[in-house]
């Protein structure tokens, strides 16, 4: 769809992590206006109470429930609502909206990613699927560890030369999520790290998905071992796999891949997080080891691994330049 003016959004579910880089990302966004920023726990609290960097950002105020006549005269509600209230949670809302809502609907969470539960939702990995994502009205976000490993294997996949895959990848504190957890406290995960979920973790489905689509011979094999660092943000994953091409033939089928890609950098050096921690970018290496092509993958889990790459979605069904309101400055020091 194509848009003139400012872009009403909603956000549901706004007092977490991925809803606070949204809002941090909206606030600053030249072609959109926050109409509500929806919390339970928080209703009737500034903002800033529970996103503390927004503070002399924005005046807003969370409400407890969606305020589709925010603005007088808009009763049919704002063009797009993120819904960042959690797994599970998206269905049931989206049943409950009433049948005057026509925006668009962006998905943070994971209830519509997979084909079998899709319904009219369009994965959202631009990268791959960019013309589905601006034909459509409702997109599933992909996972913090599906974009980061997806992004390292599509131009393999488009090229049909993906065989069993191996992946350790080691993810910030913040990917999972603002609840307290015993393996997210401070006290245990500083100077720690241990494996979870090893060969099970969920975004290996919508990842399989996704290299099913684009790689007719492939056979479905990922070895995915993630582990948890002991810092916030950030998410790195180191995959390798056998490839009959050698290391100038690989880098330059990376390359052209991602030649015109926004957000995508493939560089000759060792790439490290603080290259994109607080960006929406993801930054790749791509090596060659004997029979092995190894490729490193860093993305901020926050941004580019959601709320970034939900804007970056929002932008394509709207008609936006892809880079809208996305030029964010990272930390380096």
């Amino acid at each position: 769809m194509t848009f003139n003016g400012k872009i009403k959004v909603g956000i549901i579910g706004a007092a977490g992590y991925t809803a606070g880089e949204l809002l941090r990302i909206m606030v600053n966004h030249p072609c959109a206006e926050i109409l509500f920023a929806q919390s339970g726990s928080h209703a009737g609290e500034p903002v800033w109470s529970a996103h503390a960097d927004l503070l002399g950002e924005t005046d807003l105020c969370f409400t407890a429930v969606p305020d589709f006549t925010a603005v007088p005269g808009l009763v049919e509600g704002p063009d797009v609502l993120f819904l960042c209230a959690g797994h599970g949670k998206a269905k049931p809302f989206v049943k409950s909206l009433p049948e005057s809502y026509k925006g668009a609907i962006i998905d943070l969470g994971n209830d519509f990613r997979l084909a079998a539960d899709a319904e009219d939702f369009v994965y959202g990995l631009p990268e791959a699927f960019r013309s589905k994502i601006k034909g459509a009205k409702h997109i599933a976000n992909p996972g913090c560890f599906a974009t980061s490993i997806q992004l390292a294997l599509l131009p393999v996949a488009r090229a049909d030369l993906l065989p069993e895959i191996h992946v350790t990848g080691i993810t910030g504190s913040t990917g999972a999520g603002q609840a307290p957890s015993e393996t997210t406290h401070f006290s245990w995960r500083s100077n720690n790290l241990s494996v979870y979920k090893a060969f099970t973790h969920q975004h290996l489905a919508e990842i399989n998905e996704t290299l099913h689509t684009l790689s007719p011979s492939y056979g479905g094999e990922i070895n995915f071992v993630p582990v948890r660092g002991d810092f916030a943000r950030g998410i790195m994953s180191s995959v390798y796999f056998d490839c009959d091409l050698d290391e100038g033939q690989a880098v330059d089928l990376y390359k052209n891949y991602y030649k015109d890609e926004p957000f995508v950098h493939v560089i000759d050096g060792n790439p490290d997080l603080k290259m994109v921690v607080n960006t929406n970018k993801c930054v790749l290496n791509v090596r060659k080891h004997g029979r092995k092509l190894h490729v490193i993958s860093i993305i901020d889990n926050l941004v580019k691994g959601a709320s970034g790459q939900a804007v970056q979605n929002m932008n394509l069904v709207f008609g936006l330049p892809e880079d809208t309101g996305l030029h964010l400055k990272g930390t380096r020091f």
